[in-house]
């Protein structure tokens, strides 16, 4: 359990400030190519996470054109370690995350950002004092549920990051281990209980984050 709620930490670490530009890209940018980037963040949504962990496999994995510059040059691998559970589980929870800031931040009426411009605001001025804040509980939802989905991930870790023992078996790689084993069925439904509760507790939270923001902003049912 403490390694799984490590891991879902990481990848929120790893996958927050990149779906953060990504949503601003997509809400406040037009140019060639943006549909077909925005199929690509939203791809691990249809996918099945064995492929995406392939996928990451073949970039990142020792021999990957990623994963060989990286071993190379910083002597770090990613392949079958936490780190690179943590990846697994950022790229898969990445489209929750820029779904629910980029809804936030095409909330925000573009006539704030225009006024702050005509006061010679430059666009870093804007994004960092008018857009991030009023996005902030998109932001702070999106990291939430990022979180909640990264711990029951399984399909993708198990690809790329393998199920060793204290390194990278999360609960949901536990469930399974245990599920496979004679007389595990106890220990299974030990563990998927535990699972259960933090994603009803992760779903809460980021439901009253949602409840709190519509409120803050003026929002009525």
């Amino acid at each position: 359990m403490a390694l799984s709620l490590g891991v879902a930490a990481r990848s929120v670490g790893f996958g927050l400030p990149v779906a953060l530009g990504l949503a601003w890209v997509l809400a406040r940018c037009r140019f060639p190519g943006r549909a077909a980037l925005d199929a690509l963040v939203h791809l691990p949504m249809v996918l099945p996470p064995v492929v995406v962990g392939w996928l990451l496999l073949l970039l990142l994995g020792v021999r990957g054109p990623v994963g060989a510059w990286l071993n190379a040059w910083f002597g770090v691998r990613l392949v079958f370690t936490t780190g690179g559970a943590a990846i697994a589980c950022a790229v898969m929870a990445l489209p929750l995350m820029v779904r629910a800031i980029r809804l936030s931040i095409e909330a925000i009426d573009p006539g704030l950002e225009a006024a702050a411009r005509t006061l010679g605001a430059g666009r870093l001025d804007r994004f960092v004092t008018i857009t991030l804040p009023l996005a902030l509980p998109g932001v702070v939802s999106g990291g939430i549920v990022g979180y909640a989905a990264s711990l029951g991930e399984f399909g993708a870790v198990i690809t790329f990051a393998a199920n060793i023992p204290g390194e990278t078996q999360t609960l949901p790689l536990a469930i399974y281990t245990a599920l496979q084993t004679p007389d595990g069925e106890a220990t299974a439904a030990k563990l998927a209980l535990v699972s259960i509760g933090l994603a009803v507790v992760g779903l809460a939270v980021a439901e009253w984050v949602a409840r709190r923001s519509r409120a803050a902003l003026g929002y009525r049912r």
